[in-house]
């Protein structure tokens, strides 16, 4: 085990060498010099993940950076946006090593590579309490072409990518909730993979658009009150994985569990009924579901095949 050096030992050593532009300067000065491409726009968004919250102690150290740079990358993609760079900012308790932060800098260079977003800057410090995490993402957008959740109107149609509930089953995998091992269901949980592309090829498309981060009703419902209408969702429609149905099935019950589950980090949208969905589709190589529609009202309902009501309780995770 090796022991873990001074913060600027530990900054000098690890992660100066992921701020690979200019502007970072290094990270030798307090902050960095940002420029973004003539006739865009700005998008920031941040993220922190606190162990025993939003990841397990047991959870590999490269795992958990990737993830949390992965989770601010899904909120720019929702938006429409590229990525540019990132800040992080380290809480760390007395227990982390210099083996462990070695293999935590190790997955943010792996996924710096993959997404071509440097390090710009952050801080680094101790602290009594649980590991914490976390990241500010920087991205850009044409100009005026951001998704936001309002926008959403009645006669638009709603969409989910990818599938739901992989991260939740893989979740109760971890902690031991669940009959067998599926490696497929822990990875998506341990290691989201944010739909940027899909996010461009919805610029001037979508009408609304978030990443499914708390639940999918839940996160739903921030686009049904940020629009001020409301949407149904269609049960049968929800997209569940083979893997996810081969570990409990596809009743009613594991229906909802799935789309009240978080940390998919798929996107969900809606867009007019004219909307060429497939072409999006091939155009960002991600799959597509229609899983509901928007009307007039507010909130998010739960409909059966028979249109009658699916109660749900709790749509999704809290953070307080």
């Amino acid at each position: 085990m090796v022991a873990r050096p001074s913060e600027f030992v530990l900054i000098s050593r690890l992660f100066a060498p992921l701020a690979t532009v200019p502007g970072a300067f290094g990270l030798t000065d307090d902050v960095a010099l940002l420029q973004h491409p003539d006739a865009c726009d700005l998008v920031v968004t941040t993220d922190t993940l606190v162990e025993g919250v939003h990841f397990l102690s047991g959870d590999p150290a490269d795992f958990i950076a990737r993830k949390a740079l992965r989770q601010n990358l899904s909120d720019l993609a929702a938006k429409g946006a590229e990525p540019l760079g990132y800040l992080l900012a380290l809480s760390l308790p007395s227990a982390v090593t210099m083996d462990w932060l070695e293999l935590f800098a190790g997955g943010l260079a792996q996924d710096q590579c993959e997404f071509c977003v440097p390090l710009l800057g952050g801080d680094t410090t101790g602290t009594p309490g649980p590991l914490t995490v976390c990241i500010t993402a920087v991205g850009s957008v044409p100009r005026g072409v951001l998704i936001r959740r309002a926008g959403a109107q009645a006669g638009d149609l709603v969409y989910v990518s990818g599938t739901i509930g992989d991260a939740g089953a893989g979740l109760a995998i971890l902690k031991r909730e669940a009959e067998r091992v599926d490696d497929f269901l822990v990875n998506r949980y341990r290691l989201p993979n944010p739909r940027i592309s899909l996010g461009k090829a919805l610029r001037g498309i979508a009408t609304a658009s978030l990443d499914v981060s708390d639940g999918l009703i839940a996160d739903l419902g921030h686009i049904a009150s940020s629009s001020g209408v409301r949407l149904i969702v269609y049960a049968d429609a929800i997209p569940l994985s083979r893997a996810l149905q081969e570990l409990w099935g596809r009743s009613e019950g594991v229906v909802v569990r799935a789309a009240t589950s978080g940390d998919d980090f798929e996107i969900a949208f809606t867009a007019p009924p004219e909307a060429d969905m497939a072409a999006v589709a091939s155009t960002s190589g991600i799959s597509i579901t229609r899983i509901g529609q928007v009307i007039s009202g507010q909130g998010v309902l739960v409909h059966r095949r028979d249109r009658t009501e699916i109660p749900i309780t709790s749509p999704g995770f809290t953070h307080f």
